[in-house]
């Protein structure tokens, strides 16, 4: 087996224990608030992160060299969690993920401003025709727009802007600071809202949030693995085989049937998001590859980032 064929492979392993991670994740928002659900799944995450993060042996201090850049990944970070958490309770699983393969369109737009990215005719085409595929999908005016879909768009947009903070200060920062940080003030604020609307908890729930944080854990090991031996190009477009385990995740376990129009969106949506890899794949298209670079994975959560543990291996 080639190398890119095994990147392929670990990659369509990664997304679908992903999609199993978000199908418990609105398995429990069905009964829990994300407050709740989100204390619980990083409480367990700790010591998987922490076991990750040993082998950073560089004697240095966990003084952020950042410290306004970090705050802001700590803001996005929280308000990204919060709302795709909420929208995977609220909204059926294909709609969600739909809206979520915006992520590269937005990470595009903000590499102008934060990464000095020029974005040509052909980028800032794929871009509009992105948003197009999410009116599609959201429908405004056919349909009646709940917090739900609001919500989505939000963290959509504040998962690009975290994936862009850390594409920004990720070669200065080290990266117990870039993870530990922001997790823990997560932790900490969700810990403060827990007792807003705290339901105790049976313990195949607090079962099913220790297995939120396992897969996440899993999922990332197999990201990792599948980045190091494919091209960034060729493993970036699995993110999208996530639609095929929302649509069979959303009918099985929760009786969702995606109408015409949320695959006709996802499709728009997804085409153009390719057509942006295929670009930056390019030599001499772009300088920083921003959507290839940051390898972001829009769920945060108690999930690491795939960029951290790559930035040894420089980019094909």
């Amino acid at each position: 087996m080639n190398n890119n064929k095994k990147g392929i492979l670990l990659g369509l392993l990664a997304y679908a224990i992903y999609a199993s991670h978000d199908a418990l994740v609105k398995d429990l928002g069905g009964a829990y608030s994300p407050f709740q659900i989100l204390f619980f799944s990083m409480l367990f995450g700790f010591p998987m992160v922490a076991l990750q993060l040993i082998r950073d042996t560089k004697a240095a201090t966990l003084r952020p060299r950042h410290p306004w850049w970090l705050t802001l990944r700590m803001g996005s970070m929280l308000i990204s969690t919060i709302s795709t958490f909420y929208a995977f309770s609220v909204l059926p699983l294909a709609q969600t993920y739909s809206i979520l393969f915006a992520i590269p369109l937005w990470v595009t737009l903000l590499s102008v401003p934060f990464l000095g990215e020029r974005v040509g005719i052909h980028r800032g085409g794929a871009v509009l025709l992105g948003l197009i595929g999410v009116l599609i999908v959201v429908r405004p005016g056919a349909q009646e727009l709940h917090l739900g879909h609001f919500s989505v768009m939000i963290g959509s947009f504040f998962s690009a802007l975290n994936a862009i903070i850390v594409r920004k200060i990720g070669r200065d920062e080290r990266d117990v600071v870039i993870i530990i940080f922001p997790m823990l003030s997560l932790f900490i604020v969700m810990a403060l809202l827990l007792p807003i609307n705290y339901i105790p908890m049976p313990i195949e729930d607090l079962g099913k949030t220790a297995a939120v944080s396992l897969l996440s854990f899993l999922a990332l090991n197999c990201i990792v693995g599948a980045y190091k031996a494919g091209e960034a190009s060729i493993v970036a477009p699995m993110l999208y085989s996530q639609i095929i385990w929302a649509t069979l995740y959303g009918f099985y376990l929760f009786g969702e049937v995606p109408d015409q129009q949320t695959y006709i969106g996802a499709a728009v949506i997804i085409f153009s998001g390719l057509y942006i890899v295929f670009r930056e794949s390019r030599g001499n298209t772009s300088a920083n590859t921003p959507v290839l670079r940051t390898r972001t994975r829009f769920m945060a959560g108690p999930a690491l980032r795939v960029s951290h543990f790559l930035r040894a291996r420089k980019p094909k």
